[in-house]
């Protein structure tokens, strides 16, 4: 079953997606920033994972833990140096900042290890062909989809059933209210981006395994589309995060599945641009009360 081959390998793609814009709508939907740097701190993760399995030979595991550990702690220099005294500012201010810290880290890497690629071992993740209902599967494909899922299993965890998560989303409401309730606001949106940033991490890793190549430009095009996928779920929603991702990787494989593989990247840009004409809030933006 061809369709059903494609359906999965859709859902993978788009469920590296989908880890992107988690953390672009979560951000936005506690300071209402939209954080282009977000897609450089997957490409970041990317190489953090390629260095655990390359130099400290790691397993795929324990160097996609390292590459969220590393890009959580990034994420949280981002907002305390670049984003902080920036949030009584104009949108305007906040978003060149945003497109000033994403030029800084793809650049800052240039300049440190050169704009050569690289590539991850093949054998990082198991490479077997599994056959479900008649459809020959490749076993990179189910593994991701499992990881990723886990992870999104783990934010909803943290979101509704932790106390930061609590805080996140009481801080998303009102953050004034939330202060004088006593939550610490500053630190609240600092686990934000940490948990952002590590979603980012996870999938650069991810990424890095499915498609080998990396480069310190390789968060452009895929920063770009996770933001599609944000924007065409509900921007400020997680679970329009998720079916963002979704439909945009199905959509994706679809388009060169049918022999138009040249339109893959701009299939992207033509559903942006009917969203925002029919429906600008999103799937599910201002259908529902929580936003984070």
């Amino acid at each position: 079953m061809d369709w059903l081959q494609q359906l999965i390998n859709g859902i993978s793609v788009g469920s590296i997606y989908a880890l992107i814009a988690l953390g672009y709508t979560m951000v936005y939907g506690i300071i209402k920033l939209i954080n282009f740097a977000h897609g450089d701190v997957f490409m970041l993760g990317a190489f953090i994972g390629f260095f655990a399995i390359t130099r400290w030979e790691m397993g795929f595991i324990p160097a996609l833990i390292t590459a969220m550990i590393a890009c959580a702690i990034i994420g949280v220099i981002i907002e305390r140096v670049a984003y902080k005294r920036l949030r009584n500012a104009t949108r305007i201010a906040a978003l060149t900042t945003a497109i000033g810290v994403s030029f800084l880290i793809e650049y800052t890497m240039i300049f440190f290890r050169g704009a050569t690629p690289e590539a991850y071992p093949k054998e990082v993740l198991p490479d077997k062909t599994i056959e479900i209902l008649g459809a020959k599967l490749d076993s990179k494909v189910i593994f991701i989809l499992i990881v990723t899922i886990i992870l999104m299993i783990l934010l909803q965890f943290i979101v509704h059933k932790t106390k930061i998560g609590k805080a996140m989303r009481a801080v998303s409401h009102d953050a004034d209210a939330a202060r004088l309730m006593g939550i610490n606001v500053d630190n609240t949106i600092s686990a934000t981006f940490a948990i952002g940033s590590a979603l980012a991490g996870a999938a650069g890793v991810i990424f890095g395994s499915y498609y080998t190549r990396i480069d310190p430009l390789m968060g452009v095009l895929p920063g770009l589309k996770a933001f599609i996928a944000a924007v065409l779920g509900g921007i400020g929603s997680i679970p329009g995060a998720m079916v963002g991702g979704f439909i945009l990787g199905i959509v994706e494989t679809i388009v060169s599945s049918i022999g138009f593989s040249l339109w893959r990247d701009a299939a992207a840009f033509v559903i942006l641009i009917l969203i925002l004409i029919l429906k600008p809030a999103g799937l599910f933006g201002k259908n529902i009360r929580e936003k984070v």
